[in-house]
């Protein structure tokens, strides 16, 4: 069966793109979540006019990530916690604690999109990554301080 898909589907294709799937995969599946439409002269036209309205959004989104980006990456975070000898922490820094800091300094940030591989244990200043776009990544000095 062909179908148009109305949006990118991993391991199968991109928006926009007409497959060929499974009569099943497609009915039960992909048409009922809206992932895909019928391959059809009036859906391909739909699908194109989705496509182009994405399309525009989708660099207005890229270019205020961007923006952001050069914001962000001028930033430092200051986080004062707990910490024994060694510079050892009591507890950690995690990527709420950031998002929760970020948002102290007027920015916005959920904190999925802080790529942090592992919380923070140790004091002195770490490069964190945050993710604000598919393609726009930049890093932030977080600097972890002991409490007084």
């Amino acid at each position: 069966m062909d179908i148009i898909l109305r949006e990118d589907v991993e391991k199968l294709g991109v928006r926009g793109q007409v497959v060929k799937v499974a009569a099943g995969y497609a009915r039960n599946f992909l048409l009922p979540k809206r992932l895909a439409v019928a391959a059809t002269d009036s859906n391909k036209k739909i699908v194109e006019q989705e496509r182009q309205a994405h399309l525009r959004k989708e660099v207005v989104a890229k270019g205020e990530a961007e923006d952001l980006a050069k914001l962000l990456g001028a930033t430092t975070i200051t986080i004062k916690r707990k910490a024994g000898e060694n510079e050892h922490l009591f507890g950690s820094v995690t990527a709420g604690d950031i998002a929760d800091a970020l948002e102290a300094q007027k920015f916005n940030i959920d904190r999925r999109k802080i790529q942090l591989e592992e919380a923070i244990r140790t004091l002195g200043d770490h490069k964190v990554p945050v993710k604000l776009h598919r393609e726009v990544t930049t890093e932030i000095t977080v600097s972890v301080v002991a409490e007084a």
